[in-house]
């Protein structure tokens, strides 16, 4: 099953290719859509898996990377951004500022710039596994090429 043609799986790739010509898209015969069905594809623990939550904010977006066992916390986000309002981005704003469906959000190749924050308890695992435009595509790396990559910005940031 080849999905690399798919516009989305396409934006990531070039991405990672420009980033470090050796990390590549890792097309899966099973949905990695939420962090459990990754793991499980994976065969790695729920935590190595990057959830990429888009949160809207008083007047923009941002896009938290958080560990597979973890839940964002919106207090917390609230607190870093020192803002009173923020809330789970819905499906079309997810796709309409990313260029990506729920289940396939990428930490990078959005169609827009986006603020990144990084929760540090991804810093417990090696490898991070994390969407790369498609429900059945990830790619791996680790936590400091993931900042890197996302020029993201660490945070407690879950719970």
């Amino acid at each position: 099953m080849s999905l690399s043609h798919k516009e989305p799986v396409k934006r990531v790739e070039q991405v990672l290719k420009a980033f470090d010509p050796k990390l590549t898209v890792i097309v899966l015969k099973t949905s990695a859509r939420t962090a459990i069905e990754a793991a499980s594809s994976l065969g790695c623990e729920v935590g190595a898996i990057v959830k990429s939550l888009l949160f809207k904010t008083e007047n923009s977006f941002t896009l938290c990377l958080v560990a597979g066992d973890r839940k964002a916390s919106i207090i917390k986000i609230k607190k870093t951004l020192n803002i009173k309002d923020v809330s789970m981005a819905s499906a079309d704003e997810v796709k309409d500022v990313t260029g990506f469906t729920i289940g396939g959000v990428s930490p990078v190749g959005h169609i827009n710039k986006i603020d990144v924050f990084i929760d540090n308890s991804l810093k417990r695992f090696e490898s991070l596994y994390a969407a790369a435009g498609h429900p059945n595509c990830v790619f791996k790396l680790d936590f400091i090429n993931l900042q890197k990559i996302t020029n993201g910005s660490i945070k407690e940031i879950s719970e």
